[in-house]
């Protein structure tokens, strides 16, 4: 058997998050999500069984987070765009979340129970969503690590951890349940565990949420 830890951080607070905008690529952190993302940094070990590779969405609020942690553990930062945000409808991207119809697009998306493969406009939908999660697992079960740092983000986070649940009996609903009810901090943390067994099915845990 060969185990990996993943630690998933999600980015620290952006100055769009403190005013409830919905982000597209852009997006600078806060002083305060820079606060946060050095707490973060300190928690993972320095010698023995230190984190061995960094990989970050290439999104701005992404790569300051990674950058911060790689400074403190003397790393560098690689980039992969399997772990980019869920791409949001245009009409939204830019606008406060309590705007009203932007309230009802994202109920309707992400809040409500709606087919699989429901798209509202260009957004990226539950399918495809999923299908990318689904790379992102097998990405990291290919790589030699056995200890991993993937900086993301939250709604992304959440479907990568319930695929790891369902795996291909994920539905939407099923999801936006999962979602709803497990949120993610800014700079939180989720570690998983990955164990490739020779003879049965690989396995995935999930050790902590949002810590």
């Amino acid at each position: 058997m060969a185990k990996k830890i993943i630690y998933f951080v999600r980015h620290g607070e952006t100055e769009d998050n403190a005013k409830n905008i919905k982000q597209g690529s852009e997006g600078h952190l806060s002083a305060k999500g820079r606060e946060q993302a050095l707490s973060t940094a300190a928690r993972f070990p320095k010698e023995k069984g230190r984190p061995q590779v960094i990989i970050s969405s290439p999104y701005q609020r992404t790569k300051e987070t990674a950058e911060i942690i790689a400074s403190v553990l003397g790393m560098k930062v690689k980039y992969s765009k399997l772990l980019v945000e869920k791409r949001n409808p245009s009409q939204i991207v830019g606008r406060e979340g309590e705007e009203r119809d932007v309230r009802q697009i994202i109920d309707r998306i992400d809040k409500s129970f709606h087919s699989d493969n429901f798209r509202y406009s260009d957004e990226e939908n539950f399918i495809d969503l999923k299908k990318r999660a689904k790379k992102l697992l097998k990405y990291i079960a290919r790589r030699s690590e056995k200890r991993i740092i993937m900086v993301t983000h939250g709604i992304f986070l959440k479907m990568v951890v319930s695929y790891m649940l369902y795996g291909n009996k994920l539905t939407a609903s099923e999801y936006n349940n999962l979602s709803y009810f497990n949120p993610i901090d800014n700079a939180g943390m989720a570690i998983v565990s990955y164990t490739h067994h020779w003879f049965r099915r690989n396995e995935w845990k999930i050790l902590t949420w949002n810590d």
